[in-house]
């Protein structure tokens, strides 16, 4: 006899776990389903390593350059192993975090590959053998994977994904990253500040082609001067992977094509949601190339099946996928019959971006040409950070903070920021953008100094001809 739950969230990604906590804590008898670790790509291959990764790469950035400081520092070398090492240990220990967290909530933790079989059913086949389990729910988290090249599918050894790229058996020396998005950035950035010869290709005319055209075009000259070649509107025509490296015939915005040898290649042109083979045509759930539409709840076209995170339309990102988990929890314990809960809709214009390159990119809403095209009459500001005392004292004078407005209404539209720390001072503006501030009340708000957030605030000014320190 199937074992009876309330609710069964497949995968526990940073959607799923957070979305079964959710569950539990609002009474629901809730299990997850998980065919690898707990936490998902997220927590054991994704955010959280990668972001141990560039940490012991900022700091070895700031070891060579102690002499900025004031600072002597000699002999320096960087230990790969160790270095990975580490990230894994981050990794290891936020695991036991999310088992500790499924224990705390008294949620049933099933290993193994789940399978929908019907309505309200599914099969967990695990080391253990088959079990079926039941539920008035189920919520669909089981995320995403790398894209492969058709033409040069990775082998760890000298094509990596994301995945290899966190665990090298060797340091590069030459470095070809194809694909300029979130997780390509990352990979380039680190392995430069790590040493390595990296050449970035990008088949739009810009990098981080999703962020305003201003911070693409910054980051492209931070990056060239970091020492990273970059090639965009280009495009690999060829990988010739041997034993010792790799050919790579690209082809550039001027349609000719260069040869050039390098020692690893980082495939880094999306991802494909995992939702082949779990069963979604058995119940006739609609998607649309592995993505599964849904309503700004989480439910899918079949009553009782929900799906949240990297297998619904994006911005595929870890924040949004547990937002999402907390609507799709709260929605579900609404149609059981809390009357305590008021689950609200998922609203994907107040989603935040970050890119943990050097230096760093954090967005929200629109950019400035986004905001033309849809209509809008704008007034953007930017400030630039060596007009920040903070940033000149840390050394990090680079980048800028640039805010978009509806010129009609006032309107916070977007924010856009390269820079050091950025990634922790976007939530300012979403925080605004969620409240529909206007102008007024962000010229109005009091910034402390000296800090570099003070540059969100003189940005803002700037939109309106008032910026005080430029």
């Amino acid at each position: 006899m199937a074992e009876q739950y309330d609710v069964i969230v497949l995968g526990s990604g940073p959607g799923g776990y957070v979305a079964a906590i959710r569950c539990a804590q609002l009474g629901l008898k809730t299990a997850i389903v998980e065919r690898e670790n707990l936490g998902g790509i997220c927590l054991n291959w994704g955010c959280i390593p990668t972001k141990a990764l560039l940490r012991s790469a900022e700091i070895f950035h700031y070891m060579n350059h102690a002499k900025d400081y004031g600072l002597a520092a000699e002999k320096i070398s960087a230990d790969l192993n160790a270095v990975v090492a580490r990230s894994r240990g981050v990794a290891k220990q936020l695991n036991q975090g999310v088992t500790h967290l499924m224990k705390k909530n008294k949620i049933t933790v099933h290993m193994g590959t789940g399978t929908l079989k019907g309505a309200g059913k599914l099969e967990v086949k695990g080391e253990k053998g088959s079990e079926t389990l039941s539920a008035k729910h189920i919520i669909v988290a089981t995320g995403a994977r790398a894209r492969d090249l058709p033409f040069a599918p990775a082998d760890g050894n000298r094509v990596w994904t994301y995945r290899h790229a966190m665990t090298p058996k060797e340091m590069p020396s030459k470095l070809l990253v194809i694909g300029s998005g979130a997780i390509g950035i990352e990979f380039a950035s680190f392995y430069n500040d790590m040493g390595a010869k990296v050449t970035v290709v990008e088949m739009m005319d810009r990098i981080v082609p999703v962020e305003d055209a201003d911070v693409s075009a910054f980051l492209e000259k931070a990056l060239t001067k970091q020492g990273m070649t970059i090639m965009t509107g280009a495009g690999v025509e060829s990988l010739d992977v041997g034993a010792k490296g790799v050919k790579a015939k690209i082809k550039g915005k001027d349609g000719k094509i260069v040869e050039a040898d390098y020692s690893h290649v980082i495939v880094a042109v999306g991802i494909v949601p995992n939702t082949e083979n779990i069963g979604l045509e058995t119940l006739g759930v609609k998607a649309e190339r592995g993505i599964i539409a849904i309503d700004d709840y989480g439910r899918t076209n079949v009553p009782g099946v929900w799906a949240i995170g990297d297998v619904t339309p994006g911005p595929w990102l870890a924040h949004k996928a547990s937002h999402e988990g907390v609507i799709a929890a709260e929605s579900i314990a609404k149609e059981l019959g809390n009357k305590d809960v008021h689950p609200h809709a998922m609203d994907r214009r107040n989603i935040p971006g970050c890119t943990y390159c050097h230096p760093q990119i954090a967005s929200v809403g629109l950019t400035e040409a986004k905001a033309k095209e849809a209509g809008y009459e704008v007034k953007a500001g930017t400030f630039p950070f060596i007009g920040n005392g903070k940033a000149i004292a840390l050394g990090e004078a680079e980048g800028f903070v640039k805010t978009v407005f509806d010129a009609k209404t006032g309107e916070l539209l977007g924010a856009h920021m390269i820079g050091a720390e950025v990634t922790e001072l976007i939530q300012g503006y979403v925080v605004g953008k969620t409240l529909e501030t206007t102008e007024a009340e962000l010229m109005a708000t009091v910034f402390p100094h000296p800090t570099l957030s003070e540059m969100m605030h003189e940005s803002v000014l700037a939109a309106y001809g008032k910026a005080l320190h430029i």
